[in-house]
Formats: C-alpha cells, structure tokens, sequence
C-alpha cells in the first residue's frame, strides 16, 4: 500500500509539473470569476446583435494580427517554435474575410477599438521583443480557447444575428485541424516539451494570468464603449497605414438589459482566454 501510494505521488508529482497543467492551476481562479459572471450566463441564452459583433471583430483582428506577427518573428525561438502552428491556427486571415463580409472592402477604414485592446497589443510586443517565449501563454489561452468553443459559438452567433450560411462566422472555424480533440493533446504534449528555467517558468504562469486579465479588460472596454460612444463615432476612419483609432473608455455603470444582450462579448472573452481549453 506504501509502495502504491509513493508511486502515486510520484506520478501526480510527474502531472504537476506539466506547463499545461501548471497554467491551468494559477489560471483556476479568474477562470472560475470570469466564468460566472452575469454577462457570461446571458450569452448562454444566446443574445447578441450583429453591431456588437461587428465591433468585437475590430479588436479581434488587432490582437490576432499583433500575435502573429510576432509568433511569425520569433518562429524559431524555443519557446515559441514547438507550438507554432501557423497553417492550422492562424486567425487573422478569416478575421478579415468576417470585416470585408460586414464592412465592405474599405472595412479598414471603419474599423475602431478601444484602449484596452491597444494595451493589449502593447504587451505582445513587448514580451515579443523581451521574452518570446511567453508568447506561450497567450498563444494557448487564446488559440486552444478559439479552437474548444469555436463550433458552439459559431453556432449561437449564426443564430442570434439571423446569418445564413457561413458567411462572416470565419474566425470560429479552424479547416486546418480536422480532429481538434487529438490536435489540442498535440498541443499540449509540445507546449510541455519547452524547456525552461524556473523563473521562466513562473514568469510563463504570471503571464497566463495576465492573458485572462487583458482579455477580461478589451471585452469591459468594448461593452463601454456601446453604452457611451455614439454610433456615428463608433463609425470614425482609421487605415492600416495609420493607428487604428483608440477610444478612452470611461467606467460606467451598465444597465441590466443592455448587459444582457452583452453576451457574446463577454463568452468570447473568456472563451479565447482559455475557459474551455481545459
């Protein structure tokens, strides 16, 4: 019995020291707080409108585009190059096809985003450039979360906007991974191949959390956003060339029926955060 339970020790000892695993533990908490929050229960009844949609895809595309180029440009690193799966993962390119479909082929110069969403971008680049290797943590939380809740959320969206077909759902669907169950483990397996030092390693987990939170506070931004920005300012030019046009979003305290129909935000929020990856 002794010898039974050493081993079990060992082996759970063995578990715990899986990356995945690790993330998934220091995660636990914001997972369990963003996961029952009253915006999140609302998408479950599935509400949402097509504006508010419009509007998450913005910021979308500017944290994938930010994410991909630097997981393009540090493709070889270590830390990066074992979950670098640019054929089966990349969104940025479905993203875009979703704006041209709702915006028109100017779509670039309609779309807008708030500060949180800047912020965000900000820190890509910045571990991009200082530490590659956490580009990790937001590559899993992200894309694995995109990848679990996808087809649901695909199918909800379809539905709540009243779309036919697949037209202007690309983001939710992934043709590259044909079994996601079996790519996921895959995943998994290399993201804890990556060899790292201790205090790398807990700097990983520290910027797991900081993906959950910077998440947490684009999608808070965009709900404001549509309680305090008029339409027509929603609608101000921005180009690729330029900085997107960034909105200081003031806090302010949302009305409950407005905050239902905030749903899809909020489950996308956490869904690409990772609350379904596990």
């Amino acid at each position: 019995m002794e010898t039974e339970k050493k081993s079990l020790t060992s082996a759970e000892q063995m578990t715990d020291r899986d990356l995945s695993e690790q993330i998934k533990k220091v995660t636990m908490e914001i997972h369990t707080r963003a996961e029952k929050t009253e915006l999140m229960m609302s998408f479950m009844r599935g509400q949402v409108t097509l504006a508010q949609y419009k509007l998450l895809l913005c910021s979308l595309y500017e944290v994938y585009q930010t994410l991909e180029e630097e997981m393009d440009r540090n493709s070889n690193h270590p830390g990066v190059a074992p979950i670098y799966f640019p054929t089966e993962l990349a969104r940025l390119e479905a993203i875009a096809k979703d704006l041209e479909y709702f915006y028109g082929r100017d779509w670039r110069e309609k779309i807008i985003v708030p500060a949180a969403t800047k912020r965000y971008c900000h820190r890509l680049r910045q571990i991009g450039k200082e530490n590659p290797e956490f580009l990790l943590a937001h590559a899993y939380t992200r894309y694995l979360g995109d990848l679990s809740g996808g087809q649901v959320l695909g199918r909800i969206a379809q539905k709540s906007m009243g779309l036919k077909g697949s037209e202007g759902l690309s983001f939710f669907a992934f043709p590259g991974v044909s079994n996601p169950t079996l790519f996921k483990q895959l995943y998994r397996s290399r993201m804890n191949s990556v060899e790292l030092t201790e205090e790398e390693r807990n700097g990983m987990l520290e910027e797991a959390v900081r993906a959950f939170e910077l998440n947490i506070q684009v999608f808070d931004d965009l709900q404001n956003m549509l309680l305090t920005v008029p339409e027509k300012k929603l609608q101000t030019c921005s180009t690729q060339s330029k900085p997107v046009n960034t909105l200081q979003i003031p806090i302010s305290q949302t009305a409950p029926l407005l905050r239902m129909v905030l749903g899809l935000f909020v489950a996308l929020a956490t869904v690409s955060a990772g609350l379904y990856v596990f």
